[in-house]
């Protein structure tokens, strides 16, 4: 059988053969060592090595791209290569016939050209062997292939030259047509042979791990691989990388599709039995469920998730697979937050961490314990060189650091992953590591830096993170996600709501739970207390049920803020010394923080302002330290109404000396509310600091403060909420 130039039995019956590309590539060979060492500076004869690897292990590639890449190495030697194959291809069948002939004088003498245990020399011998086995017959073909090969490319040569000459405005059409070109390489490249088929796999599963953006389109790496696969149906790794392409595209029946021929085709194969005797056979089909549960989580089946996920259980405890098991523990905690009723399933596989003393966040443990126990397996994480492990290990710390709200560490820990080198040598020159650790990272630095009102900073990560990982990629959910979530923070701040509720629909296509809570927040701001109420009583039920604990408490702030705003400020009490309890319980420090803010100033409404202060005195550092910028303005603001309430019952000069100090603290307030654009707060602050003046009798400073309150009062109406009411 013949196709292309290419003469081949059963694929990967033997390892090599001969094609048009490959003789140029001999050619190339042969003239690197027909020319002295004077003839080619040292510069250049290191270009050349470096070239040679991609080229004898690459697929077929066209000659005039081939004489570009020698070309930009050698000049001098692309062009005595193009004259050698010109001769051959133009000559007569004997000139081929000669040229394998002498191929073997590169082994003779006391100092060959070439040893034979090289990679070079291999290459030599495999295809001196090839081109020795084929019959007469099949040598005319794959010269007049030859010829075909040489027209096609003195023919694009010629093409190319045509439109180096063309003006500016046939810019586009060029464009189309190299576009095209390609198209037809990988169309025209033929069947590969085994090390050609193996390192193209291995190119572009690296490439979709570390750097999709460099990998073939989803069209052209499936056309490639159905070529691949038409020729060796049983090539398993083929079938694992087509699962990979499909997932790109958000294919469930391709994609599915693929993962069962891979694990039937493994199991054919018998490649797991090799490496694990008896054991392969169920290996692969523990995996194979743990696989098929995981496609079915990510596009949302979780229903038949969860009976895989089982299934995979089931075989691994037979087997006494703790490897996989943890894998699969994994998979139940990501199908707990999916599905409420999955999460009795998880707490009976948690059981068993705790036993083997593994360790969580949300079991109320200190962050210096979970810290401990995460160093340990990053020492063998370390020892290992497991740098994916390390990365991972490293966004979770990010994580953890801004659960527990401490912003300094988590930025450190998002910094350090970031400046960090990879261990592992990528192939096809990829500089980048594109995995999900590093998405998160930028995310919490994007999240980090929108906090402290550096938006510009937030995007240019944020524009980073889409070049990085495009919209159709694996993990740009992530930062669609991110973008929205400041996108309407910003809005909020803004006092524009109507923007802001037309967010909330992306957020909650992307996250349910994170786009309801900001539709009650949306709803609370419009004064749409009723609304709001049975929203945010709804979330809570569903979050308690799934174990959020974070949600929850955001959620019992939100409803005690619905509280005070609706004057029942007692009955926000209950409410704040629940999420106070979870807080301490679970050692959520800053959201701690946040809410002995709220009960202070639901202790301020009451008319205790002393003991709001002492409150105050307990919550303000942390917030002051790791807070962002507006819940800082926010805890100056109310210590200055604590301060003013209190000087009532001061003496004159006290109380003057209080209410001086009370500006000062809302002159940092509003400096700190200016920075994240939140200019309803501006207002607020701007009409108490005209009290105060008027108070103290500073017409001058009264007026300043009385001008700022009124342009934005007309530009932001106060929706009837009385000011004090407003935390």
């Amino acid at each position: 059988m013949m196709t292309n130039g290419v003469v081949h039995a059963n694929l990967f019956g033997i390892k090599d053969w001969v094609t048009p590309y490959k003789i140029a590539v001999l050619v190339l060979l042969n003239e690197m060592g027909r020319t002295g060492e004077g003839a080619v500076s040292l510069v250049e004869r290191r270009k050349l090595n470096q070239l040679l690897l991609p080229l004898l292990q690459g697929p077929d590639i066209t000659l005039s791209k081939l004489y570009k890449l020698i070309e930009e190495s050698c000049p001098q030697l692309a062009n005595s290569v193009q004259i050698r194959i010109k001769l051959m291809a133009e000559g007569e069948l004997k000139d081929m016939e000669q040229f394998f002939d002498d191929l073997s004088d590169s082994f003779s003498g006391t100092e060959p050209e070439v040893h034979k245990t090289s990679v070079v020399g291999l290459f030599l011998r495999h295809m001196i062997l090839a081109y020795s086995k084929l019959s007469f017959s099949q040598v005319f073909k794959l010269y007049t292939a030859l010829q075909q090969y040489f027209q096609n490319g003195e023919k694009k040569t010629v093409e190319d030259a045509d439109m180096d000459r063309e003006d500016g405005e046939r810019q586009m059409e060029k464009e189309e047509l190299d576009v095209s070109v390609r198209e037809e390489e990988v169309s025209c490249s033929g069947p590969l042979s085994q090390k050609q088929a193996e390192f193209f796999l291995s190119q572009q599963a690296a490439l979709l791990k570390n750097d999709e953006t460099k990998a073939l389109t989803p069209a052209s790496l499936q056309k490639e691989l159905n070529n691949l696969l038409k020729f060796n149906p049983d090539f398993a790794e083929a079938h694992y990388l087509s699962y990979l392409n499909n997932l790109r595209v958000q294919d469930v029946f391709s994609s599915t599709h693929s993962l069962l021929h891979y694990f039937d085709r493994l199991i054919l194969t018998g490649a797991e039995g090799k490496s694990n005797g008896e054991e392969g056979y169920g290996r692969s089909l523990r995996y194979a469920a743990l696989n098929l549960a995981a496609l079915h989580c990510r596009f949302g089946h979780y229903q038949q998730a969860e009976l895989a996920l089982q299934e995979a259980i089931r075989i691994a405890q037979e087997s006494n697979d703790h490897v996989c098991l943890q894998h699969c523990l994994s998979w139940l905690y990501v199908l707990g937050q999916k599905r409420a009723d999955s999460y009795v399933l998880l707490e009976h596989s948690v059981k068993k961490a705790v036993h083997f003393g593994l360790p969580r966040a949300f079991a109320g443990k200190t962050a210096n314990k979970l810290m401990d126990a995460l160093k340990d397996s990053d020492l063998l994480h370390w020892k290992h060189s497991l740098s994916e492990l390390i990365d991972i290990s490293i966004a979770q710390k990010t994580a953890i650091w801004r659960l527990y709200g401490r912003s300094t560490m988590a930025l450190q820990q998002a910094q350090m992953l970031l400046s960090m080198n990879s261990l592992e040598s990528l192939n096809a020159g990829v500089q980048q590591n594109n995995t999900e650790s590093f998405a998160v990272a930028l995310c919490h630095l994007a999240e980090l830096h929108a906090e402290q009102g550096c938006f510009a900073a937030a995007g240019e990560v944020l524009k980073h993170l889409k070049d990085r990982f495009p919209p159709n990629s694996q993990h740009a959910q992530l930062w669609m996600l991110c973008d929205q979530k400041i996108q309407f923070d910003r809005a909020m701040n803004d006092g524009k709501f109507h923007l802001a509720d037309s967010l909330v629909t992306g957020i909650t296509a992307l996250n349910g739970i994170e786009g309801v809570y900001r539709k009650a927040v949306v709803l609370q701001a419009q004064n749409q207390m009723t609304e709001a109420h049975k929203l945010l009583q709804k979330l809570l039920s569903y979050c308690q049920k799934l174990k959020n604990t974070e949600m929850v408490i955001s959620v019992l702030l939100s409803v005690a803020e619905l509280y005070w705003r609706s004057s029942s400020p007692t009955i926000a009490m209950p409410v704040l010394l629940e999420a106070l309890a979870l807080s301490k319980e679970y050692r959520l420090q800053y959201l701690a923080s946040e809410t002995v803010l709220n009960l202070a100033y639901a202790q301020l409404i009451l008319g205790i302002p002393e003991q709001a202060l002492t409150l105050l005195h307990m919550a303000i550092e942390p917030i002051l330290a790791d807070g962002a910028i507006l819940d800082k303005g926010r805890a100056m603001f109310l210590v200055s109404k604590c301060q003013v309430a209190s000087a009532a019952s001061y003496d004159p000069v006290k109380k003057a000396e209080a209410l001086e100090a009370a500006i000062q603290n809302l002159s940092e307030a509003k400096n700190y509310f200016a920075k994240v654009d939140c200019r309803e707060r501006i207002r607020d602050v701007a009409y108490f600091q005209a009290r105060l003046y008027h108070a103290l009798g500073k017409t001058q400073e009264r007026n300043h403060c009385a001008m700022i309150f009124r342009q934005l009062h007309q530009e932001l109406p106060a929706h009837g909420v009385p000011l004090i009411n407003h935390l």
